[in-house]
């Protein structure tokens, strides 16, 4: 088992992001998860990430408030305890469009090795 208490999260900054906090719960460690790595970000009001898209899937879980994921234009509400996979490729666009943080547990596989 490889444990990692919260006190020892140490914060990520993730491209193309604004107003957000994350803070890598588990991954890029000895020991630690050798297919992915979780996150867990902090989104402010008004905060969000992307237009972007990936080369990998990512799954998004949302603990507190929501999130608006947009994706082909169409929008989506992801509220407590709801998820997405978002697929290789596919462009998104999230945005807190709330005025409570939304936090949100982030699961991607590691980029492949060169």
């Amino acid at each position: 088992m490889h444990l990692k208490r919260f006190s020892d999260a140490q914060p990520y900054e993730a491209p193309n992001h604004w107003d957000v906090v994350g803070l890598r719960l588990q991954g890029f460690e000895d020991g630690g998860p050798t297919n992915q790595w979780v996150g867990l970000s902090q989104f402010l009001p008004g905060a969000g990430a992307g237009p972007d898209s990936t080369p990998f899937e990512k799954v998004y879980v949302v603990l507190e408030g929501e999130m608006t994921v947009i994706i082909d234009g169409q929008e989506t509400v992801l509220g407590k305890y709801d998820s997405c996979t978002i697929a290789p490729g596919e462009v998104r666009k999230i945005e807190n469009r709330s005025n409570h943080t939304c936090t949100m547990l982030v699961v991607i596989p590691y980029p492949p090795k060169a």
